[in-house]
Parts: structure tokens; sequence; C-alpha cells
């Protein structure tokens, strides 16, 4: 789901092997695979991009799935760590929570090198349910969905699973039609069909604006 790359952590990097060397390839990947889609990336492209051997590169990724999968679960980290940030932020107050979900996320939507979602792009990409990178991209989609049933429980309306599944389509389906929105309205569209959908749901004046 995250439009930009950003560093993160360095995560089971094998005895005797450079995380430096592992991040470089890993964030020349993310970038190629993010903005042409993972298929039309070779590991050749990625060699070329990164200045490396493709020695190197399967040092640190046997495979060009490893690579795939590596890319996804840095955009994992990037999504959940900034999710976390904002729900901490607002801990005691799930209104206050998901209006600021629905700002970042429409902030991120509005981004001029938005590409949508890495995860709902990979998965389009293998028709395979059980390529490994539909795993990560469902495990990330499963998430989602827990995160905001668990903000629906916290607004006691009378049926929390059927609002998180709402909000989970909301949200879905803004980063796969941001192309449909103007940069400047993305935002207020998020708010106010939360705010329509929290309405529905029972809550009285949901405060999101």
């Amino acid at each position: 789901m995250p439009a930009q790359i950003s560093t993160v952590a360095h995560r089971n990097v094998p005895p005797g092997k450079s995380p430096d060397l592992r991040e470089h390839i890993l964030a020349t990947a993310s970038d190629l695979f993010y903005r042409r889609g993972v298929r039309a990336v070779g590991v050749d492209l990625v060699t070329q991009e990164a200045g490396v051997a493709k020695t190197s590169l399967y040092r640190h990724f046997p495979t060009k799935d490893d690579l795939i999968v590596a890319f996804l679960q840095r955009e994992d980290m990037d999504f959940w760590s900034f999710w976390d940030f904002v729900a901490q932020t607002h801990a005691d107050d799930p209104m206050a929570e998901l209006e600021a979900h629905m700002r970042w996320i429409g902030e991120r939507l509005s981004r001029s090198n938005y590409r949508g979602c890495p995860q709902i792009n990979v998965a389009a990409e293998f028709a395979d349910p059980d390529h490994p990178a539909r795993h990560v991209s469902r495990a990330h989609m499963q998430l989602l969905r827990e995160r905001l049933d668990a903000i629906a429980r916290r607004l006691n309306v009378r049926s929390p699973r059927e609002l998180g599944a709402q909000l989970a389509l909301l949200v879905n389906g803004a980063f796969v039609s941001s192309d449909m929105l103007a940069p400047d309205e993305a935002t207020n569209v998020l708010l106010a069909s939360a705010h329509a959908l929290c309405t529905q749901a029972g809550l009285e004046s949901p405060r999101l604006f």
C-alpha cells in the first residue's frame, strides 16, 4: 500500500553478508518494482540499476521471488509503522484515530508518484494463489481488516464487523481508484465516506471533520 520507498531496518541477513549491500539492492529493486511492476522488471535491470553483479544479488536473494517478497515485506513494515504511530497518537479516541488514518491515506493517494498499493498491484500480477507474493499480500489485507474491525469495536457500533468490512472496502477501493480522484479531493472523499458509514452503523454525530 505505501507509495514511497523508505529505508527500514535490515531483517534476517545471513552471517557474512553485507546488510548495506542487501539494502541497496532491495531499495533499487523496490523502486523499479513499484514504478514498473514486478513482471516487467528482470534481475538484469535490477543489477544494472544497482551497479552490482548478479552473484551479489543472488547471494542475498537466491531467486527473483525472494526479492519480490522482500520488497513487499519492506513496504508492509513502512505502512504498519506509520499506522502504529497514528494509532498510538489517538489511543484513547477511536474516532480521532479513524479520522487520522483517513487523512494520511488520503495524503498518500494524492502524491504525484503514487502508483497504487504495492500489495494489491503485485497480487494482481500473479494468478497463482500459492505464489509467495500472494501470501504476503493476503496477510497484509487480512491485517488491515483486523485493524479496522478493532477500531469499529471501540466505536461501539451495532455491528463492528460489518463496519470494519465496509471501511476495508473503502480503503482498498481508494487504493485502486486514485486516478479517478483529483489530488486535492482524496482526503475529503475518504473522510466523507467514513462519516457516512459510521452514521449508517449507528454512531451518533461521528466527528470526522
